[in-house]
Parts: C-alpha cells; structure tokens; sequence
C-alpha cells in the first residue's frame, strides 16, 4: 500500500483524463496549466482515466517527479463526480481510493482540540 504522512496534500482531478497521453511531462502542464496547481511543490495529484479502472499519481519527491500507475483487474474505483479542478483529499481517504474501497468520500478526520497552555 502506498502511504503518505498526514501533512501531504493531495488533490485529486475530477475529469478524466486521455491516459494514452497522461506522460510525465504532459500531466505537470496540466497541473500548472489546467489544474492551476504547483507541481513541484510536493503536493500529489491523482488523475482518473475515462475508464473508472485506472488512476495515476503524479508527485515531485524533491529530486526528480515520480509518476505511478494502478489499474484494477476486476471492478473499478469509486470517483467522485465529474466537475471542473481538483478536490482535496486526506492521506488516509488517498490510500483507500487507491485500495478500491468505496467509501472513502465518507472517511472525516477527527478533529482534535490543541493543548491549551497550563500555568
């Protein structure tokens, strides 16, 4: 399972995308470009393919981009509704997607009060 700490940010690219020209440098254009987004700036993108089948990760790792493909052999992975940009997901929600699981759109981080400080 592909992991990422709870202070990444990942935005996932609600319409899908042709990945017969999904390469590397064709998807930091759409990041910069169509996604108004930084593509070096750490940040993970996951792209959909107009088959609910497939998806892809595009992140820069601080010294050089890493592009990651997954295609599920039976079924296919639980998208949200097609619209114009990104929607911002959560580390946790990031890897249930990429598990195939369904309900990771109901998946809420708890929130957690900060310390107060004690005199």
């Amino acid at each position: 399972m592909i992991s990422f700490g709870p202070m990444v940010r990942v935005f996932v690219a609600t319409q899908p995308i042709d990945f017969r020209k999904g390469g590397v440098h064709g998807l930091v254009a759409l990041v910069a470009e169509g996604l108004g987004g930084k593509p070096y700036s750490g940040d993970v993108y996951v792209f959909r393919s107009k088959r609910s089948d497939r998806l892809k990760l595009l992140v820069f790792d601080g010294s050089g981009m890493v592009l990651a493909t997954k295609w599920l052999e039976n079924g296919g992975f639980a998208w949200p509704p097609v619209r114009e940009g990104t929607m911002p997901v959560t580390g946790a929600q990031l890897a249930m997607l990429i598990e195939g699981l369904a309900e990771w759109s109901r998946v809420v981080p708890k929130v957690t009060k900060r310390p107060t400080k004690v005199a």
